[in-house]
């Protein structure tokens, strides 16, 4: 692909027992500054979840991954978070806030369509 725009995204990744360092990823956060655009997508496989930890509150990390939504889309339910400019809503978005649902490491590439790369990157990283 010659030209584009630049992007950044992190995958999140649900940790129900943090003792054992088991993970499930389960969205994707993907910002691209020269567009003006900041999106989370998610697919929360429960089965996956609860084989990890069947204890794990599965309507806890869907609130939480909600949450997540709501800064993204400069929401005004998502409080202070919600009303700060795009790049800090990322800044905020990507920063580890919950041992449960944690962000992995930023990453980044080159798209021209940053809402089709977001789907792709889910499709590939999360399933």
């Amino acid at each position: 692909m010659t030209g584009g725009h630049p992007y950044q995204y992190v995958v999140l990744r649900c940790v129900p027992r943090v003792d054992r360092e088991e993970f499930v990823n389960v969205g994707v956060v993907l910002y691209c500054q020269a567009t003006d655009f900041l999106e989370a997508v998610w697919n929360l496989s429960a089965e996956r979840l609860q084989a990890i930890d069947p204890r794990v509150d599965v309507d806890a990390v869907c609130d939480a991954l909600g949450y997540i939504d709501l800064v993204c889309a400069g929401d005004p339910k998502a409080g202070a978070a919600g009303q700060q400019p795009i790049g800090t809503r990322f800044g905020f978005v990507r920063a580890p806030r919950s041992t449960v649902l944690q962000p992995g490491p930023v990453h980044g590439g080159v798209t021209d369509d940053p809402a089709r790369q977001l789907e792709h990157l889910l499709e590939r990283l999360v399933g």
